[in-house]
């Protein structure tokens, strides 16, 4: 299984071939390091050993760690990190694999002393010629290499032939010590158990291992504990995805705009970088829900576990309940994350709880058993569509009382809880949305001229040349209707003169500014944050756009002379949720009181801006009422309002858009347009 399947690395066929496709002779000495040379039947030496050896076998530090092997947990990373594989092994290592690494010196037996006799460690796995392997037999045996360490890349020859490190010739004296060196000195070397020890840890004068010291098998200074070891991580599209979570937990990231770093760091594109982004998003998105089925698969509250835990556990559950993952593919990568980064014994606790989710939802089915864990549907059905679909239940209300009822509901939540689709818009004057579906292998928009589609997972959008070059940029198509529908009202005398209010970070501002520049009018953007304003320069750059850095409820600009004006407020961000998957669980009902005087600040703001005749377009990506029409009812009903305004149909100006409901204002919808829940409402002026 490859690691886009969500399976371990492959093994190396090299590690099968080095143990099996030579057949000893009986002119093989077995433990002298010479062997019969089948075709012209003389003993003969691979020059390739030297090279494929250890830093342990060239005579560095006993406790060091190797480039071939691994020095301890905390080295087996390489020279990898973060952002990028992690060191692998090639075939075993020198402590307990069966091929790959350089073998220990021979017993009178004919057996191997076990790399690890030298340290204290006991042998315990007698191996198939009556030796003894290293203690630490229960590595994977995954054949993983070093991508940086050239040397063990290279095929291995037949490590059957049991050369001692100790007898291996080095530079200047290889001739000499051949000449005087026995090819065979088990008789030489002190036996197992014997006693007969050379002097503590360290090496012999020719650079090989010596032998530990005489005393109890156990003696000698005490080594920290170390777990079941595991081969470096080599599965960059769960790595990613998991530094993805700890961001979104510790900063309070947003996923979209810092995973588009986190793949670029990891190298990951096309169907890796579509891996990572659901594992990533689905996970955020899923949070609440895979919280319920870790509790109930725990002996303790999530609230008293580690947090990068709890990531961890959801990542591997997300994987097991919602995606076609082998639980042992999900199980395995989720648990060597946890390793690495917390240790054995927080893997083991990670591994307990998924392996009991894996069982459980093998016996009872996903879906039933999430339907098990939801609430009832007769006692609460609002609660139930709400877990299923991964929902916090205030949320689900929310769509209910804007919906009107309860028929849409589920349809609401599923489209939420999907992979949406990618929008891009086709910045005016500068290319047609046909060209850019052409360059882009997308689908035109159904209801913005200037919108494209991409499929769900296409990558990172950032890398596309148009996105690059500045002419096309990501925008929902449901952004682009509401900008759209206030260019197209009627206003009598338009002098051109428009104003975004809440230009932050730019989007609906550069395609006001695209269609200004081709009727020749100009746009005021104002923000209040200083870096959001430097965004919206950059997006607007060579528009007839000028970006003033101010609070929009007091911006200093000229009152009753702007013909068209867009107040996309600040709101909770509801509507958008299928785009920022931790926003669904780090809002918070009471948000919403927050953010309506707001709202209502910037409304009344924009009366003060508009001239007689113009028109306001109140916008908010939320469909909550009391953002939406709770906001607009408010100041349309104001006795002390000091102007006159009046509804203006919103639905004729967004042609071509079904099931747009009675007006006079618009709400999108996910599971009706393919949209943002984007809330549209246009006010004219008229005194």
């Amino acid at each position: 299984m490859s690691e886009a399947d969500g399976g371990r690395p492959e093994r190396d066929d090299r590690d099968d071939r080095g143990r099996s496709d030579r057949p000893r002779g009986a002119g093989e000495r077995r433990g002298s390091g010479w062997s019969d040379d089948r075709r012209g039947g003389r003993p003969s030496r691979d020059s390739r050993d030297d090279r494929g050896r250890s830093r342990d076998d060239r005579g560095g530090g006993d406790r060091g760690p190797s480039r071939g092997g691994s020095g301890g947990d905390r080295d087996r990373g390489g020279a990898g990190g973060p952002g990028g594989y992690r060191g692998e092994r090639a075939g075993r290592d020198d402590r307990g694999g069966r091929d790959g690494g350089s073998r220990g010196p021979r017993d009178e037996r004919g057996g191997h002393r076990g790399p690890r006799d030298d340290r204290g460690g006991p042998d315990r796995r007698p191996s198939g010629d009556g030796g003894h392997r290293g203690a630490r037999d229960d590595r994977p045996r995954g054949g993983y290499r070093d991508r940086d360490d050239r040397r063990d890349d290279r095929p291995r020859p037949d490590r059957r032939d049991d050369r001692p490190r100790d007898d291996r010739p080095r530079g200047a004296a290889r001739d000499r010590d051949r000449d005087q060196r026995s090819p065979d000195r088990r008789d030489d070397r002190p036996r197992a158990g014997s006693g007969d020890r050379r002097g503590g840890y360290g090496r012999d004068d020719r650079g090989g291992r010596r032998d530990r010291a005489a005393g109890p098998r156990n003696a000698g200074p005490p080594r920290r504990r170390q777990g079941p070891s595991t081969p470096p991580s080599s599965d960059p599209a769960r790595a990613a995805a998991f530094e993805l979570l700890t961001a979104v937990r510790e900063r309070d990231a947003y996923a979209n705009l810092v995973f588009p770093s986190i793949l670029r760091r990891y190298g990951l594109k096309d169907r890796d970088a579509a891996l990572a982004t659901e594992l990533g998003y689905g996970t955020l998105r899923a949070a609440g829900q895979m919280d319920a089925v870790i509790e109930a698969c725990a002996d303790r509250p999530l609230h008293r576990v580690e947090r990068q835990l709890v990531d961890a556990m959801r990542l591997g559950a997300y994987q097991i309940l919602r995606m076609r993952v082998p639980e042992h593919a999900a199980v395995a990568t989720a648990v060597d994350l946890v390793r690495e980064t917390e240790g054995s014994r927080s893997s083991g606790f990670v591994n307990a709880i998924l392996r009991k989710v894996a069982e459980t939802a093998r016996e009872k089915g996903a879906e039933e058993w999430l339907a098990e864990l939801a609430p009832s549907a007769e006692e609460d059905p609002v609660g139930r569509a709400a877990f299923l679909h991964a929902h916090p239940k205030w949320i689900a209300q929310a769509f209910v009382d804007a919906l009107g009822s309860r028929a849409e509901l589920d349809a609401a939540l599923a489209a939420d809880d999907a992979r949406p689709a990618v929008h891009l818009l086709a910045k005016p004057g500068e290319i047609s949305a046909e060209e850019l579906a052409l360059v882009t292998g997308g689908t035109e928009a159904p209801y913005s001229p200037y919108g494209v589609h991409l499929e769900p997972g296409s990558g990172d959008i950032g890398e596309l040349d148009v996105i690059r070059e500045g002419v096309a940029a990501v925008q929902d198509e449901g952004s682009q209707l509401v900008a759209l529908a206030l260019t197209r009202v009627p206003v009598d005398g338009d002098s051109g003169r428009w104003l975004d209010l809440c230009a932050g970070p730019g989007g609906k501002a550069a395609l006001l500014g695209g269609i200004a520049a081709m009727t020749g009018g100009r746009v005021d953007a104002v923000e209040p944050a200083e870096h959001r304003a430097d965004l919206v320069r950059r997006a607007v750059d060579g528009l007839p756009v000028t970006v003033h850095t101010a609070d929009g409820r007091d911006a200093p600009l000229e009152a009753g002379v702007y013909d068209r004006v867009l107040v996309d407020a600040p709101c909770t961000g509801l509507g958008a949720l299928r785009r920022r998957p931790e926003s669904r669980w780090r809002r918070k009902p009471e948000d919403v009181a927050n953010l309506t005087k707001l709202q209502r600040e910037l409304l009344l703001a924009a009366f003060r801006h508009v001239r007689v005749g113009g028109v306001v377009a109140y916008v908010t990506c939320s469909p909550h009422l009391s953002e939406t029409v709770g906001v607009v009812g408010g100041i349309v009903r104001r006795k002390d309002l000091g102007v006159a305004v009046e509804h203006v149909d919103a639905r004729e100006f967004l042609p071509g858009v079904p099931d747009l409901g009675d007006g006079p204002h618009v709400q999108l919808w996910p599971h009706r347009h393919g949209t943002d829940a984007m809330f549209l409402t246009l006010l004219r002026r008229t005194a």
